[in-house]
């Protein structure tokens, strides 16, 4: 069953409903999408869940192989529309560029704007089409204080933007943040970054998301991001909140 809908459960808060999307296997356990909404309707949050088992039986490449792992996440069928059309889920088994900043094993977890069939049909010449007049988007599509350097451009997936002041930057562990992509200077999609070692300590964390003065596509974005565990359920969630 693609769509479950629960009232007033303990991870739903009191009166809410949640959708749940199609299951798919990650290592020895699954992801799902949900959306939550209050019982008048309106979306108060739109998520990702891993089970603990994700975490084991992670695959890794093969010598030569690409060490990057995709899977792709409906949203839940029968729910509510939102701006999330489908949510990507990298695992990224060592990392990726900026070296000694991004270079540890982590989850990408893009939440698209755009379709599977757009997605599929960005392309780039090379990594450095990040840093082209022909990719940046407008002043009043990225948030104040991120940058959108060469180097970030990948194909099917879009161009990255960072904020270079987040703490990864600082020389200072990478544990969560919160990453902006673009394609042909139009959002494609938001991205919480979530190391391996930070999903294992099970730490609480939430914190604001730096919103651009306007977004390429009408719908409700997020003002803040939390990574939870949920002993009880012995799941995590990745979750886009304040949406506005």
């Amino acid at each position: 069953m693609s769509t479950v809908v629960a009232v007033g459960t303990a991870w739903g808060q009191a009166d809410s409903v949640i959708h749940t999307g199609q299951a798919v296997a990650i290592g020895h356990g699954e992801a799902y999408t949900f959306v939550r909404t209050g019982q008048g309707g309106e979306v108060s949050a739109i998520g990702v869940v891993l089970t603990a088992d994700v975490l084991e039986g992670l695959p890794a490449a093969a010598p030569g192989g690409d060490p990057m792992f995709s899977y792709h996440l409906s949203m839940p069928e029968g729910g509510p529309r939102t701006v999330i059309d489908h949510v990507g889920v990298d695992w990224e088994s060592v990392g990726h560029p900026p070296s000694q900043v991004y270079d540890v094993p982590h989850f990408d977890f893009h939440f698209y704007v755009v379709s599977r069939d757009a997605v599929g049909q960005v392309v780039f010449a090379g990594p450095e089409d990040s840093g082209s007049p022909d990719q940046q988007p407008p002043a009043r599509l990225m948030p104040a204080g991120y940058v959108m350097p060469p180097g970030t451009a990948v194909p099917k997936m879009g161009a990255h933007a960072v904020n270079p002041s987040a703490p990864e930057f600082q020389q200072q562990p990478f544990d969560a943040t919160f990453i902006y992509g673009y394609y042909n200077k139009e959002l494609t999609f938001v991205e919480p970054m979530v190391s391996l070692a930070f999903l294992r300590s099970r730490s609480q964390f939430a914190a604001p998301v730096s919103r651009p003065e306007a977004y390429s596509r009408a719908g409700a974005y997020p003002s803040s991001y939390r990574v939870s565990y949920d002993d009880a359920r012995r799941v995590y969630e990745i979750t886009l909140e304040g949406l506005e």
